[in-house]
């Protein structure tokens, strides 16, 4: 038997106590001692800088340890030291060894985070909505039309971490970069005030890692608003594949789904929005009757992950994964592109490559999987999705389109760059013809952002990224004293 799916001590009926991994205690893993030391000091290194966090059900089903080091579930779980660049990796590192106090520590680590673009998108400058008073609804952010999100304060964690994360910023600890509210009354009244608004995304984070008391309090408050507008309530989750006994054998887990078959009842269309990376989270018996209970409850999951180097840039695995879901009842959604913070230069696929990997895995399931977009880039403008390569004359050109736009009326259309075969995202490609694309300007006006060429603004993202968080944690609690020591590149 392989060393993944040691299921005899596991089954959907009954599960073994839920045990958290993080820094502080991963050594006590029992499999963790087929790894070399040189490689426990990597992942204790990067979990430093970047959030880490794994539990025992991950360990024991998930990943297969007769060759972890290449196994895409540990490399999606345990930091790994090619993550962080070699200067900040060099620096942590050292600071280890010389047996520096946890304090010192954690000022590298912070100087080095704020280099990694924790707020990509214009989340935090550009998104969180007000009401028409003037009270900014922080914890929120409000992007497209139709669709807000909401980071309830209870759900900043998860069941594990994914180490691609974009969220990662919501777990190392910095207040100044946290999206978290309890204000649901706040969301109501903007939502009232806002009739386009048709769905909301509770996200985080993971809010099913809430104990279902606490959710209902949340999601009971929009039901009993009677709101017109509220059509679909989405829940994203990566709780099926790190932890499906949420919904099978935890204390509550009979609560949570009568939540679940509440909403639907109400005539509200529930959105279960599952983050699978790769095949093998769909394979244990718990994961499948988990998925069959919250279908069970009316609720509707559709499926979504980046294209990852190292754990799925492969189009078979795609295919395989689709299929599953598919089989299961679920319904593939996106294909993302790794958005331009934390490790992604580590998990970044060039746009090229991830079109053909969307294109060869298409290509290969049913038509029933064929509900799937991507790959998709969620950036500055909207969701941005590589369509493909064209030749046009002697040149090559990339064709692109939005899925979604901060303009709705920029939504299907289609637009070229330059072929550029390493390009991992929008920022570092060049208009076909003309020296911006054809959104630029009114983005710039619309955000109040001076007009610079793609790759200036990927340059100054960094000092950028620093100034906007600086701006909405003293507009929150004041001014504060600010010290940043080192230079930035």
């Amino acid at each position: 038997m392989s060393a993944r799916l040691q299921e005899s001590a596991w089954s959907e009926y009954e599960s073994p106590r839920y045990v958290p991994y993080t820094l502080f205690n991963f050594r006590e893993i029992p499999q963790i001692h087929n790894l070399p030391e040189e490689k426990q000091f990597e992942i204790e290194v990067v979990g430093n800088v970047l959030p880490f966090k794994t539990n025992n059900y991950v360990v024991d089903n998930l990943i297969d340890w007769n060759e972890p080091l290449v196994d895409p579930m540990f490399i999606l779980t345990f930091p790994q030291k090619g993550m962080l660049k070699k200067s900040h990796y060099d620096e942590v590192a050292a600071a280890i060894k010389n047996g520096s106090d946890k304090k010192t520590i954690q000022s590298i680590a912070n100087k080095i985070r704020y280099q990694l673009n924790p707020h990509p998108a214009g989340q935090m400058e550009h998104n969180i909505p007000q009401l028409k008073d003037g009270t900014k609804l922080y914890g929120t952010q409000h992007k497209y039309k139709e669709t807000i999100l909401f980071f309830p304060s209870q759900g900043q964690t998860c069941h594990a971490y994914c180490t691609f994360c974009f969220r990662w910023p919501q777990f190392v600890g910095i207040e100044e970069l946290k999206f978290a509210s309890k204000e649901i009354d706040l969301l109501v009244s903007y939502l009232r005030e806002h009739q386009e608004v048709s769905d909301v995304l509770f996200t985080g984070g993971d809010p099913l890692i809430m104990k279902s008391q606490i959710l209902s309090k949340y999601i009971d408050s929009l039901l009993e608003a009677d709101l017109p507008n509220l059509k679909t309530i989405r829940i994203g989750t990566k709780s099926l594949s790190y932890w499906p006994y949420r919904f099978l054998t935890d204390d509550d887990a009979g609560q949570v789904l009568a939540l679940f078959e509440r909403v639907v009842k109400k005539g509200i269309h529930l959105a279960f929005m599952a983050h699978f990376n790769h095949p093998v989270e769909l394979s244990t018996k718990a994961a499948k009757n988990a998925i069959y209970r919250v279908r069970k409850t009316g609720a509707q999951i559709r499926t979504q992950s980046p294209v990852l180097a190292h754990i799925n840039d492969d189009p078979q695995v795609w295919a395989d994964m689709w299929q599953r879901q598919v089989n299961l009842g679920c319904v593939p959604y996106y294909m993302f592109v790794p958005r331009d913070t934390g490790a992604q230069e580590y998990f970044g696929v060039p746009l090229v490559r991830a079109q053909e990997i969307f294109r060869d895995a298409y290509q290969n399931v049913s038509g029933l999987a064929r509900t799937v977009r991507g790959p998709s880039m969620s950036a500055n403008p909207g969701k941005i999705q590589v369509l493909g390569t064209v030749e046009i004359g002697k040149k090559k050109a990339m064709v692109m389109r939005f899925l979604q736009g901060r303009n709705p009326k920029w939504v299907q259309s289609p637009f070229l760059a330059k072929y550029d075969e390493s390009a991992i995202w929008i920022d570092e490609l060049e208009p076909f013809s003309g020296k911006k694309f054809f959104f630029e300007d009114e983005l710039h006006q619309t955000l109040g952002i001076n007009g610079k060429s793609s790759k200036k603004r990927r340059k100054s993202h960094i000092i950028t990224s620093i100034n906007n968080v600086k701006s909405s944690f003293e507009d929150r609690i004041g001014p504060r004293h600010w010290n940043f020591k080192g230079k930035f590149p």
